[in-house]
This record gives C-alpha cells, structure tokens and sequence, in this order.
C-alpha cells in the first residue's frame, strides 16, 4: 500500500498540486483533509517526503509556531524536506523605506497583515531569514536553504511564493516571499 502522505500540501487553500495530499481548514474541492494543520494526529511519524506550505506560518502567533514546526518535523521523514514560503520582511522593510505604502492593500500592507478576506487570513508574525531558519532549527530541521521556486516540481502553480512587487512583475519586481526549505 503506498502512503498517502509522502508529499503533504499544508494549509494550501485554493491551490491544487497534482500528486500532493492536500490539508487545509477550510474544505475546498480538492482537499483530502479538512483539519487544522497545528496538530496533524492522523498523520504518523515519518511519513512525508516532502511537505510544502506557502505563505501559511505567518497567520499563527509566534508562541504557537515552535510548536507546529516542531510537528511537522514529527511527520517530516529522516532526509525529508519542509519547503515554507512566508512573507519576507527585510524585503517589506526595504519598499517601505523606499516608497512607503504607495502599493498599499496590493503591497506591503497585504503582505505583512494578510488579505483579510476571512477569518483566517491575518497575519500574526514576521519572518526574515535568520529568524525562520533558527526556527527551524529550534524544531529538529537541519541544512536550511533559499529555494528557488523555477525549479521545484510545482513551479507551475503559481502561489504566493512567486510573489512580486510590482505584483506579478517577475521579470523586473523584487520577489517579497521569503522561500526557505529545510531537511530533517
């Protein structure tokens, strides 16, 4: 039998990735778990390849996150990789000081407190790459790195981890997600 979960798309809302298993709390079509991804108890130790999670850490507060990753790295396999993408606030922090808030709702302001659009889409803590990559760390991670989201499996799927000032300007904007993956 094979397993279900050796690649996990964590918190992946509306985005679909062909030939992952996908969680999010809220049920879309195309999730295989509704469930809260804080605690994943029906998933066991070891058990992902590979787990993606774009632009989803930032919504919990900074006590809750050691936790989660610290979970994550339980159902991380040995050698298995946890790709994040969160918002990066040293690139935030250089637009703000050279042009203020002038991209406003669809700039800075998005990216550092959320789209706001429900619930569950607010912004509760701000990562640079030091700060991230001691964190994971902290929860059982080793050998972080920058990841380049060209050449992953998924760089088709266009998600939050090519996010662009101006937006959708990839070829002369400045990327704002901060992409880190980490091996277990």
């Amino acid at each position: 039998m094979s397993n279900p979960y050796s690649k996990l798309h964590l918190g992946c809302g509306n985005v679909h990735i062909p030939g992952f298993y996908h969680v999010d709390i809220m049920a879309f079509n195309h999730v295989d778990r509704p469930a809260d991804i804080r605690k994943l108890d029906f998933i066991p130790d070891d058990a992902a390849q590979l787990i993606y999670c774009s632009h989803v850490l930032e919504h919990f507060g900074r006590r809750e996150i050691p936790i989660i990753l610290s979970e994550w790295c339980r159902v991380t396999a040995p050698g298995g990789t946890l790709r994040l993408a969160v918002p990066d606030f040293s690139a935030c922090a250089d637009i703000f000081y050279e042009d203020g808030l002038a991209d406003g709702l669809s700039g800075l302001i998005g990216l550092i407190c959320g789209g706001q659009r429900d619930d569950f889409d607010f912004h509760k803590m701000i990562f640079d790459e030091q700060s991230l990559s001691n964190l994971l760390i902290d929860a059982g991670f080793s050998e972080v790195s920058r990841w380049d989201w060209r050449t992953t499996e998924h760089a088709a799927i266009d998600d939050y981890s090519q996010a662009f000032l101006p937006h959708m300007d990839k070829q002369n904007g400045r990327l704002m997600s901060l992409n880190l993956e980490a091996i277990k």
